[in-house]
């Protein structure tokens, strides 16, 4: 019974102390009373630091540099993640970014990156037609979205297909 008792106790120290560093490294008030813009990177570094090498962590807090007019920044952390082991998905996550800042070149360069090697995602599918749609290109929303709708429609997939028509971008 001690044994266990205090097993239980280390494994609760341990535990604490970890929580412990990990709550220092987000609870420091680096952005208390700094300006909007200083107080963002002061966030960001650490969103960076919380990311690690996660693709979609990293992706998440460069769309914040982008979209914040830091876009050098954000195209840094972009250009990284595609440099390394880049899955289908995060030629999808930026091209949305990109879409977003309304740069619709490139996004449409990053989502026929995304189409070239996966079709079978029908949210994704009916969405980027969407995007098309909305950029005037009816023809090739219409193959997608009847793409999408091959098999069995889906939910979102068809918000999204409906949304292009009315010009209402898909919910990111």
């Amino acid at each position: 019974m001690k044994i266990r008792t205090a097993a239980v106790a280390g494994v609760l120290f341990v535990s604490g102390i970890a929580v412990g560093y990990a709550a220092q490294k987000v609870a420091k008030p680096a952005y208390h009373g700094q300006p909007k813009q200083e107080a963002a990177k002061a966030l960001l570094q650490t969103a960076r630091t919380l990311a690690g090498k996660g693709s979609w962590e990293r992706i998440a807090v460069g769309r914040v540099y982008y979209l914040g007019g830091l876009k050098a920044d954000g195209q840094a952390i972009f250009d990284e993640v595609l440099a390394g082991k880049a899955e289908d998905t995060d030629f999808y996550r930026i091209a949305r970014v990109y879409r977003e800042a309304g740069e619709w070149d490139k996004a449409k360069a990053m989502f026929d990156r995304y189409l070239k090697d996966t079709d079978d995602d029908q949210t994704k599918l009916a969405e980027i037609g969407a995007y098309y749609l909305m950029q005037g290109d009816r023809a090739t929303a219409e193959r997608m979205f009847d793409q999408s709708f091959k098999t069995k429609p889906e939910l979102w997939a068809a918000v999204a297909a409906a949304g292009g028509y009315l010009d209402v971008a898909p919910q990111e």
